[in-house]
């Protein structure tokens, strides 16, 4: 006779079988909170799946609303990987404790240390380089020369820059920090503010438009901004310009990643990291925004390559992040809005 106990038994047995059934699924998914636009991550994603099998969800919006909703949701959170542009933003997550180590000889191997955590909580994914951009009418590559000069008093009325309100420029003249000290960093913004032709632009598109339509000679940018401007019109009046080649080199940032602190499948988040770092991802990721892959072992897509070669500074970009807040209170006084 089937007694209660068998029941009760049989029962157990089967919720068990259905909890591991479930744990099982939900380790083959990692789910990702993303600072990147999702056309330019989803069609990696699929990749990934296509080829490992692994679900990944994912979820977009600005680097601070995703850094308040994981300190919020803590331990509940569903997220296992972090991903935003910017090494400040970066750092900022992994001081706010959201981030854990992800120890990888693969990691270590495929990114270079200055693109990468000193204690391994985030890795850079691609690269962009923050370089003088000229307008080819009026200006020679002669005529130019560091970031430093920009504040020679040659250059009055003839430098355009984004405002110093962008992470991209706090992390810039952070670095600077990093390399020149405080003091001579703010003799070079300040020499910057009194050069301006006009108030500091919202993005360095406009920044750009505002070089090429002659309003102004150089200025400084992304250089995938550039990218999107020749894309719309390859005959702009504008070039790239490869700075202090015989110094420390052009300043370069991040796109990166890292495994939150509560990550429910945290080797899920390193094996796609892993996988992010390869010569086929490195290619597709960086590719999406005309950026420079972070393994140094794989080449920049055409278009990319054709802007030219450079040496980069090899200061870590975490300092981007650790000198940030210095960095606001320098442009603050130097008078860069």
């Amino acid at each position: 006779m089937y007694s209660y106990k068998s029941a009760l038994m049989v029962f157990v047995a089967a919720l068990a079988t259905l909890v591991v059934s479930t744990l099982s699924v939900a380790s083959e998914e990692v789910v990702i909170y993303s600072a990147r636009n999702e056309q330019l991550i989803k069609p990696l994603f699929d990749t990934y799946t296509k080829e490992t099998g692994v679900k990944v969800k994912f979820i977009t919006d600005k680097a601070g609303p995703l850094m308040q909703r994981l300190k919020a949701e803590g331990k509940r959170t569903p997220a296992d990987l972090f991903i935003t542009v910017d090494a400040g933003n970066l750092w900022q997550a992994a001081n706010f404790g959201l981030l854990q180590p992800a120890n990888s000889s693969v990691l270590e191997k495929n990114i270079p240390e200055h693109l990468r955590d000193p204690g391994n909580q985030w890795y850079g994914l691609s690269i962009r380089a923050r370089t003088i951009v000229y307008n080819t009418k009026n200006l020679k590559e002669s005529d130019l020369s560091t970031y430093e000069d920009l504040a020679d008093p040659k250059w009055k009325g003839r430098l355009c820059l984004r405002t110093s309100k962008k992470v991209y420029n706090q992390s810039l003249v952070g670095m600077m920090i990093a390399e020149h000290g405080v003091a001579k960093t703010e003799k070079i913004v300040k020499g910057w503010v009194k050069n301006l032709a006009t108030r500091p632009f919202s993005n360095d598109t406009k920044m750009m438009q505002a070089v090429a339509a002659g309003q102004c000679d150089v200025g400084i940018a992304n250089t995938y901004y550039y990218g999107r401007l020749l894309k719309k019109d390859a005959n702009v009046p504008l070039k790239l310009f490869w700075p202090n080649q015989q110094s420390g080199g052009v300043h370069v940032n991040i796109s990166g990643a890292g495994v939150t602190k509560h990550a429910k499948n945290s080797k899920g988040a390193i094996a796609l990291l892993e996988w992010l770092s390869s010569e086929k991802a490195q290619q597709q990721f960086a590719a999406s925004n005309m950026e420079y892959p972070a393994n140094p072992d794989i080449k920049p897509v055409a278009v990319v390559a054709s802007w030219g070669e450079f040496k980069a500074n090899q200061i870590n970009v975490n300092r981007a992040g650790e000198l940030q807040v210095d960095a606001v209170k320098l442009m603050d006084r130097a008078g860069y809005k």
